[in-house]
């Protein structure tokens, strides 16, 4: 049976009180989008607001470009999918073998405290399904609990888009938290490479990656990981 992975992508525009836009991060997500395609599995794009997501519009800059996002903009029907995405609270967890939430500075303030986000990353966490999160996408876990009512993040592996990083960028003074410190503040194990290095993390069915170099990384990893399921399932 053919594996079903959610997408879930903020739905958040606009970069704290400024006009400045932001989004995903679109090498986060359409990285991830083809490598789980090219493995064989379906995936479903989710946001809170359903409909177009918001582009970060420094990650369209030519700088920005890769392989993946070049090809995005040639593919229609790519394109469509991520104009076109489901509200999240359409999605039921069981319909899904993995979820993914990838950055962009929009998580930051939509997806933190999605509190049907939370719902969806602990009913994949008790199913033992693959959580996966790139850069500022870790943002989605923060709400999480575990089954005794701690942070679901408490005492995890996992990294994200560092504070080092988030200054370096000139964005510290202007998103509502560092998304580092808060993820230790509630009991993460959390690590991370010099900036804008590569660094996937991999903490049982928790797979997490620092920043957009990562997301390939993280893509494999996720793919890897359902495979691995898939045959000690068979």
């Amino acid at each position: 049976m053919t594996k079903q992975i959610l997408f879930v992508l903020t739905s958040h525009r606009q970069l704290g009180d400024t006009d400045q836009k932001t989004g995903i991060w679109l090498e986060e997500a359409v990285n991830p989008y083809y490598r789980f395609l090219e493995a064989g599995f379906e995936v479903t794009l989710a946001s809170p607001n359903g409909g177009e997501v918001p582009i970060d519009e420094k990650s369209i800059l030519d700088d920005a470009q890769t392989e993946d996002t070049r090809h995005f903009f040639q593919d229609e029907t790519a394109q469509k999918c991520f104009k076109n995405t489901v509200r999240l609270t359409e999605v039921e967890a069981d319909n899904y073998d993995a979820i993914f939430i990838p950055g962009g500075h929009g998580p930051m303030w939509d997806l933190c405290e999605n509190e049907k986000l939370a719902n969806l990353v602990e009913a994949f966490d008790r199913a033992d399904k693959v959580i996966a999160a790139v850069c500022h996408g870790s943002a989605g876990l923060l709400s999480a609990k575990k089954a005794d009512g701690t942070p679901f993040v408490a005492g995890k592996e996992l990294t994200s888009f560092s504070n080092s990083e988030e200054e370096t960028v000139g964005l510290h003074e202007l998103v509502p938290f560092l998304l580092e410190s808060r993820l230790k503040e509630l009991g993460a194990n959390y690590t991370n490479a010099d900036d804008f290095q590569a660094k996937v993390v991999q903490d049982g069915n928790l797979i997490t990656g620092q920043n957009p170099a990562s997301s390939n990384g993280v893509a494999e990893a996720v793919i890897a990981s359902m495979k691995s399921l898939s045959s000690v399932g068979s």
